[in-house]
């Protein structure tokens, strides 16, 4: 094996980013990291070659710590993927759902499946991750006792899978982004493929008043469309903020060009910073044609 056959990711074998890993990069080995920092110091060290890291979840929302990591992290956005998060109820060989009585799993994916723990009357009781979760009930091998986790945590933990996709909301989806020590900035689109492109940057602006409105200026007047702006706290102080923004759209495109040369007018000097520039995913298109969006 080499790291440039690598990816690595936060959690334990099984976990869905470990998942989302070899749905995206089957040929590739998975590299498991007990925090997104080390998954980020993975690949900067050489470690390995990509790193697959959350960004938000259709029902839980932002994975705040990586906002933070993102802009120092020392790595460069060159993908993206949608992964449909899919929760299965597992247990030991041999249990029952009338046998149960507790489940286990990481907060949002109990909160995700209330509908189900109701149902059964079961004790939710929090863990760390999921495929912990699912690696703890493997080594009690008590039938009582369940997790909830993916179909590959079940496959590398032995467990059986008494009831799938039970999670209470259908689009229940985490947004991933691939990251590299290199840049791979793709070429303009031709005209007339449909192509998209997404460009990710980071920015703070000036303490005047209307800074952020007249920075955003740009954007509108030259027809780019934001599909992400996010705000946060940066060190510790309530008055510092900065903004994490998506917009389609190519830097050697003119129109998004002037759009951030018009941003750096209002932004702190030196604090625009592109994070990536990637192909979009047809799955944020094909979601917003389901719903009927224009």
């Amino acid at each position: 094996m080499t790291t440039s056959n690598v990816i690595a990711f936060q959690g334990l074998p099984g976990a869905y980013s470990d998942l989302s890993c070899r749905t995206v990069f089957p040929e590739m080995t998975t590299l498991p990291c007990a925090t997104f920092e080390d998954a980020f110091a993975a690949v900067r060290e050489g470690r390995a070659a990509l790193a697959m890291i959350p960004v938000e979840n259709s029902i839980a929302g932002r994975v705040a710590d990586n906002h933070h990591l993102l802009p120092e992290g020392g790595l460069h956005i060159i993908g993206e993927h949608f992964q449909r998060v899919n929760h299965q109820l597992l247990a030991p060989k041999g249990a029952t759902l009338a046998g149960l009585k507790t489940v286990r799993s990481h907060i949002q994916a109990l909160s995700q499946c209330r509908n189900m723990t109701r149902e059964l009357g079961l004790t939710a009781i929090s863990h760390a991750d999921t495929a912990g979760a699912a690696a703890e009930i493997a080594k009690l091998g008590d039938p009582q006792h369940a997790a909830i986790a993916s179909s590959l945590a079940a496959d590398i933990y032995g467990l059986d899978i008494l009831k799938g996709g039970i999670e209470d909301a259908e689009h229940n989806t985490t947004r991933f982004l691939i990251l590299s020590r290199d840049p791979k900035t793709p070429p303009l689109p031709a005209e007339g493929t449909g192509a998209k492109i997404i460009t990710t940057f980071v920015f703070r602006v000036r303490s005047v008043p209307a800074a952020l409105y007249k920075a955003l200026g740009g954007f509108a007047t030259n027809g780019i469309n934001m599909t992400k702006l996010e705000s946060y706290m940066v060190g510790g102080h309530f008055t510092q903020t900065q903004f994490y923004a998506d917009v389609e759209g190519h830097p050697e495109e003119r129109s998004l060009r002037l759009a951030l040369e018009e941003l750096t007018f209002f932004a702190r000097a030196g604090e625009v910073k592109i994070l990536g520039v990637y192909p979009a995913n047809p799955f944020r298109y094909q979601e917003s044609q389901r719903i009927g969006e224009d």
